[in-house]
């Protein structure tokens, strides 16, 4: 399949796959969203040991219901070609959407990124991610358990899983994938995957910034009491849905696909003048931050209330001070570089590159959306100007790390295999 699917879709194709199987797949409903949509989980095999795959818990990420379909397909036709897809030794199950609420304001991506060569720009003006307190892993985090965090919370007390494995996918750069423990074993399937693809592992993340590094693009979280060796926001990260199989000798592998690929990513040289480069980004995701709240700053008169808005919430939090907590984080990065203690590759500068450029795009994007629906007669005139800045934007990110696309069902394909090495090691580890 080389498209994104609607979750009215996933849903419908996990139905017919139950048909399909009538004796080795199940489909139930194990939950309900804040807004009343269901949480649906498809099984398949009767194993002993359990797999949970999460798919689309960012709904700006679809790419993973996509990768949950086909690996339920593949375990229910006994092709997996490893013991980890033996469904008479291993159940999988697939929570084929964890946000659907989000999922239903990303409902245009689907159709912005179809055909052979979709834009940033169609993506970021389609694309919905939530503020942290309301996506369903990170919730707890912000001491909050939404519904959707619950169920998933009570889906690992039920099946004590081996392995869950959280389905991402990153706007731009490259591949990698975060352990919550280390897999043995776990590094040389996912390269040689990525390379059979052409897809580029992402040496260095911002996602991951500090956490352990045995192998490029694999991160293994560091123990509790080093916070300060993670990314901005996350000090409190063992309260995520992450974390919970830990309580039963499992672990979670958090799996990131690219939308748009970089050669960049995966440049372990040095980089040239890494402290000028990280001060320039954080200049970038700063000066982009203020001119589109400078944008909704004139706009709030008319705007709908944040508590009657997702988007409005989204971008009220990330005005209030989201593009500081961002540029801050890098500054012992740029430090330890200034003193040379720490040599910066073009890889590392790469992936902070990413985050800076989509942290505007994300409001902007919010924001046109919010503007093209007012009836309110100034709305045009600022739409028109930010979206001249939200087009430069776009261009400038392309160009400066010549991305090109990554099709749906190479996207799909990386992240199977991924989960499917993750899965391998756990089993035979004896999680």
């Amino acid at each position: 399949m080389d498209r994104y699917l609607t979750v009215a879709e996933v849903s419908a194709v996990a139905r017919r796959l139950v048909s399909r199987y009538p004796g080795a797949g199940r489909l139930r409903r194990v939950g309900t969203s804040r807004a009343g949509r269901p949480l649906e989980m498809l099984s398949v095999g009767h194993g002993p040991a359990h797999v949970l795959v999460v798919a689309r818990p960012h709904p700006d990420e679809p790419v993973g219901a996509v990768t949950a379909l086909a690996l339920a397909e593949r375990v229910a036709r006994g092709d997996g070609h490893t013991p980890a897809a033996d469904p008479a030794r291993v159940t999988w199950n697939f929570v084929l959407c964890l946000d659907p609420d989000g999922s239903a304001l990303s409902e245009g991506i689907e159709a912005a990124t179809a055909g052979p060569a979709p834009s940033l720009e169609h993506y970021f003006r389609t694309a919905f991610r939530p503020v942290a307190a309301e996506q369903p892993e990170w919730a707890p985090i912000e001491s909050s358990r939404l519904p959707e965090s619950q169920t998933l919370f009570d889906l690992i007390d039920e099946l004590r899983p081996v392995l869950q494995c959280s389905l991402h996918g990153i706007e731009a750069g490259g591949t990698f994938a975060q352990l919550t423990d280390d897999l043995p074993g776990f590094a040389t399937p996912f390269h040689t995957a990525a390379a059979d693809l052409s897809v580029p592992v992402q040496h260095g993340t911002f996602d991951a910034l500090y956490w352990e590094n045995p192998a490029p693009g694999v991160h293994v979280l560091p123990p509790p009491e080093s916070t300060g060796r993670l990314a901005a926001g996350s000090e409190h990260i063992g309260r995520s849905t992450w974390c919970a199989p830990q309580r039963y000798g499992g672990v979670t592998a958090i799996v990131e696909a690219p939308m748009w690929a970089s050669a960049l990513a995966d440049d372990p040289s040095p980089h040239p003048d890494a402290v000028r480069a990280l001060r320039g980004l954080s200049r970038l995701v700063r000066d982009g931050g203020e001119q589109v709240t400078a944008v909704l700053d004139k706009a709030r008169g008319f705007l709908p209330p944040p508590e009657e808005s997702a988007p409005r919430r989204v971008l009220e939090w990330m005005a209030g001070g989201l593009y500081d907590l961002v540029a801050d984080s890098w500054q012992p990065l740029a430090r330890q570089a200034a003193e040379g203690a720490e040599r910066l590759t073009t890889a590392q500068v790469c992936a902070l590159d990413v985050v800076a450029r989509r942290q505007p795009l994300r409001a902007a994007g919010l924001l046109l959306c919010l503007l093209t629906d007012s009836p309110d007669p100034s709305a045009p005139a600022l739409h028109a100007e930010l979206h001249g800045l939200f087009r430069g934007w776009c261009e400038d990110f392309t160009r400066a790390l010549a991305l090109h696309w990554v099709p749906v069902h190479i996207q799909a394909e990386l992240q199977t295999r991924t989960v499917l090495a993750a899965a391998g090691c756990a089993v035979r580890g004896g999680r």
